[in-house]
């Protein structure tokens, strides 16, 4: 019996750090518009899984991740790129193809944060 709640117990934090991520699962494919509220140019991406709206400032993969919140309709992770910075990043969902991203941190050495409206504009 104490062996059984153990092997539950111990899951649990397992379970918490788990990479759903299921709001961003849902997000419409195709070719979305990052329009920065600061002014800056308009940036395209394609988004297949919507975990590319997470890194917008690190391109790679190598970068781990851990799951703050993972709501249904709002996601916080955190990232650390190895030799390149580290972020946060706040997607809240509106539609399955509009979405309000925040995110800040630093890359290379220097401090970034980005305001943005992100929506589906067509096919990659």
């Amino acid at each position: 019996m104490a062996l059984a709640l153990f092997a539950v117990v111990g899951a649990v934090p397992v379970a918490a750090q788990s990479d759903g991520l299921a709001m961003l699962s849902g997000l419409a494919k195709g070719e979305w518009t990052v329009k920065p509220r600061d002014g800056s140019p308009s940036r395209k991406i394609c988004v297949r899984s919507g975990r590319e709206l997470i890194q917008l400032r690190h391109t790679q993969d190598n970068c781990s991740r851990f799951v703050v919140e993972d709501g249904a309709s709002e996601v916080s992770v955190q990232y650390t790129c190895p030799g390149d910075g580290y972020g946060r990043t706040n997607i809240r969902r509106e539609t399955a193809s509009l979405v309000q991203v925040e995110s800040q941190g630093i890359v290379g050495g220097l401090p970034f944060q980005v305001t943005a409206e992100a929506r589906r504009t067509g096919k990659c």
